[in-house]
């Protein structure tokens, strides 16, 4: 019953809100002036912030009405200039809701505006104008349509500090090319704008600053022209480096930057000129230091949550911002967009898309052959994630020379580095071909893999045990690595069982010996040491349940009736009391190591 009464109540609710609505746009028809003119009042208090009934007006034809009442020559001012604030509101909604206003022809109807004597209602069908034509659906040309706006728009500039932020601000969203900036400078753009940098509103300032980048993008002839503009005596290039200093704010700051930086390229300023050098490298140091914050907070925003990560690579040219960071002069900047990297990294899917769209790898590459400790150390790091068995980029980075490279980084001194390189050949290793497995013993060496055995660092023997494993995988290839490496694996093994090693590594060595009893020829290598065979003996028997299964491990290898030569195994392993143990842990109260010794017992009896 429940169901059924939920469809009549929706639509209860949208009718309500239908009436509501439509309540709004009867209203701007009514013949009373006085009583259009509070509707109108009442429909740009309920729609500010509310999206919603944005778009329930604009679906009940408030548009058309209301662009009718503002090119009334009847309607009072008033009703004009709160009709021009009502569609200001309607276009600060969604893209649709734009689109729905230029399909309305409301740019022709507010550029009509800007002829009144009205200067509220001026403002206002700027204000409207200035909202719709920042917007990503409106074509830049419908400014320039007809040839009268743009000097007009010229003209009202010096009518009030609104209409010289919002023009400024629909010139710079306009300029789009060199036909643009054409006719914006052929109006007298330079002449007009540049006093506007001198005003005492900083939005004034800004969009005034905004109009000269875009006006002097690649066009040698603005460039040339600003270079002799005085504003208050000033030259404008001197007024633009004080827009540098660092009590400015920083979007200031770096517009500025490309305003001179146009102006240095188009040969306007000379690249030597003391003033715009020393300048221009203490804004270089600085813009280092804000490249390095802004990397360092997106490395801690993208740490620990995927969602924040896929909006941070999401972002327009983000990712070729960080990546071009790795090749910054300043090692802080550099280390700060390793680091960037190294949390993305931490990314699956990422991983697999946009680090090998951008071919992440070839740059860190290049880092990693030269580079500070600091930066090695979260490249490497980075670079164990690279190498990870899904992603893309493991292949590439294979060719590229990485397995040399990572066995230099094994014997670096510093412990972290050690780390990082066996971590990486770890991944490396994870699954791989034959060859690169012997590619990594041969480029590693034997004493070099012992020495990394025996390193002081646990973290250094942990991965390197890790390596191993991953080395001894799959029957052809733990027979071909123990065929050639077999005696030195096994007295490595050997001493690690004995010495004072704690749990998690004694468990990581029996793992490694469980794969070598999985070999088909290598398993003889165990089978015919008896020193090793009495020390998984005694793991079986051990306190800890984790070395009892891996110990559990080696003998189910090594007794698995259907492999050849197992009755063999079979009998000296129950010679040695192995069977013995078997039937005591299969009362083990643990689930895994129960199930485990009836397992291994039942091979005894098949």
């Amino acid at each position: 019953m429940a169901c059924l009464l939920e469809t009549p109540i929706r639509m209860s609710v949208l009718s309500e809100v239908t009436a509501s609505s439509r309540h709004y746009v009867d209203r701007l028809f009514d013949p009373d002036p006085q009583k259009v003119l509070q509707g109108v009042i009442d429909m740009k208090n309920a729609v500010i912030g509310n999206n919603k009934q944005k778009a329930n007006l604009i679906v009940l034809g408030a548009v058309p009405r209301l662009l009718y009442l503002l090119q009334q020559e009847t309607s009072s001012t008033e009703l004009k200039t709160e009709c021009a604030v009502v569609l200001g509101s309607l276009a600060m909604g969604t893209e649709n809701n734009v689109k729905s206003l230029l399909d309305c022809h409301i740019i022709p109807a507010l550029l009509q505006g800007l002829l009144s004597p009205d200067l509220k209602f001026i403002e206002a069908c700027l204000r409207c104008l200035r909202t719709i034509f920042t917007s990503p659906v409106t074509p830049e040309e419908l400014l320039y349509t007809d040839a009268t706006v743009i000097p007009h728009l010229m003209a009202l500039l010096s009518r009030s500090r609104y209409t010289q932020e919002y023009i400024c601000q629909i010139f710079s969203h306009c300029c789009k090319g060199p036909d643009h900036q054409t006719i914006l400078f052929n109006h007298g753009a330079v002449q007009n704008i540049a006093h506007l940098l001198t005003s005492l509103s900083y939005k004034v300032r800004m969009q005034a600053l905004k109009c000269f980048s875009v006006l002097a993008f690649e066009n040698p002839q603005v460039s040339m022209t600003l270079v002799n503009v005085l504003v208050d005596g000033e030259l404008l290039p001197q007024i633009f480096v004080k827009m540098l200093q660092r009590d400015k704010p920083i979007e200031m700051q770096l517009t500025s930057a490309k305003c001179l930086t146009y102006m240095c390229r188009a040969g306007a300023i000379r690249t030597d000129d003391n003033c715009i050098v020393l300048k221009l490298d203490h804004d270089l140091k600085h813009a280092h230091e804000l490249r390095q914050a802004a990397f360092k907070l997106y490395a801690s925003l993208g740490a620990n949550d995927e969602d924040i990560r896929k909006k941070i690579i999401e972002t327009e040219n983000m990712m070729d911002r960080i990546v071009t960071g790795l090749s910054e002069s300043s090692v802080k900047v550099r280390l700060a967009a390793v680091r960037c990297l190294h949390s993305l990294s931490r990314s699956v899917q990422q991983l697999r898309t946009s680090f090998q769209d951008h071919a992440v790898w070839k740059p860190l590459m290049k880092v990693l052959q030269n580079a500070p400790d600091e930066i090695l150390v979260v490249a490497s790091s980075m670079l164990c994630n690279l190498l990870l068995e899904f992603s893309p980029s493991k292949e590439p980075i294979l060719e590229s020379g990485a397995v040399e490279l990572l066995c230099g980084l094994t014997q670096s001194e510093n412990p972290a580095l050690r780390v990082n390189g066996i971590w990486a050949l770890m991944n490396m290793a994870f699954q791989a071909e034959q060859k690169i497995k012997a590619d990594i013993l041969r480029s590693l060496s034997t004493e070099q893999l012992f020495r990394l055995l025996s390193d002081s660092d646990l973290n250094v023997l942990m991965k390197t045990l890790g390596l191993l494993r991953n080395l001894l995988s799959t029957r052809p290839h733990i027979d071909k690595i123990m065929s050639t490496h077999g005696k030195q694996i096994m007295q490595a093994v050997t001493l690690i069982l004995e010495g004072e090693h704690n749990i998690e590594v004694k468990e990581q060595t029996l793992c490694i010996l469980a794969n070598i009893a999985d070999g088909t020829t290598a398993k003889e290598l165990i089978m015919t040491n008896d020193d090793i065979l009495q020390k998984i003996k005694y793991y079986m028997g051990h306190s800890h349940v984790k070395l009892q299964l891996a110990a559990m491990f080696c003998i189910s290898n090594l007794i698995w009736n259907e492999e050849e030569g197992s009755q063999e195994r079979q009998d000296k392993l129950r010679d040695m009391g192995i069977v013995d143990i078997l039937h005591k842990l299969s009362q083990s109260p643990d689930t895994n190591l129960c199930d485990k010794a009836k397992t291994a017992l039942q091979q005894y009896l098949a």
